[in-house]
């Protein structure tokens, strides 16, 4: 059984908390917790800012998908995806596909999630000549469990053994999910993301 399903099925919130307090209080002196990588993954990406619905089901994937779109008041909006599968998966929710930045959110696949970082790795077969910055600030990424991986390193090997003929380029992870609230000359290039992860459970 997944660590995913275990703790969101099993433990309490005041449960889960206690233990996630419990390694982050740890002195940064002490040596390392070797977490199992889903663990690993999902203490640092919440760390890093990031928003996470864990989805048993398919069904549950589109009920967590409509939670965000009323949450963000993004029902009839435009959303800028470049993966003609989502659009078609996801065509009931009543928004307009499209291809430029000024989209109210991007909606994407991932390379791989990246455990010792909590990062996202995405490539070109995600933002095609995309620059992050030049992506709407609020993304959606769907991703499955069996894109875990525990380091950069792994990602880019599962990379080059996927794509042997033609390695994608544009590679590139996001890590920051702390959107500025003012944008100003400090802040210009950031590509910092307001970020939702859809993770589905395929294992």
């Amino acid at each position: 059984m997944s660590l995913f399903r275990r703790i969101f099925s099993s433990k309490s919130k005041s449960d889960q908390k206690s233990n996630e307090r419990h390694i982050e209080d740890r002195s940064k002196y002490m040596p390392e917790i070797d977490l199992p990588i889903d663990e690993s993954f999902m203490m640092n990406f919440k760390r890093n800012g990031g928003k996470f619905l864990y989805c048993d089901t398919e069904n549950e994937v589109l009920d967590s998908f409509d939670n965000i779109l009323i949450e963000n008041d993004w029902y009839e909006k435009d959303v800028c995806s470049f993966d003609i599968g989502l659009e078609h998966k996801f065509s009931g929710f009543n928004l307009n596909f499209v291809k430029t930045s000024s989209a109210s959110f991007f909606f994407a696949t991932c390379e791989y999630l990246i455990a010792d970082s909590g990062a996202i790795l995405v490539s070109s077969n995600q933002l095609r000549g995309k620059k992050l910055t030049e992506l709407p600030d609020n993304f959606v990424i769907l991703a499955a469990t069996s894109q875990l991986v525990k380091n950069i390193g792994e990602g880019l090997k599962g990379i080059k053994e996927k794509n042997k003929n033609s390695i994608p380029s544009n590679i590139t992870t996001i890590k920051d999910f702390e959107p500025q609230k003012e944008k100003d000359f400090l802040s210009y290039g950031s590509s910092s993301k307001n970020l939702y992860l859809l993770l589905l459970e395929d294992l």
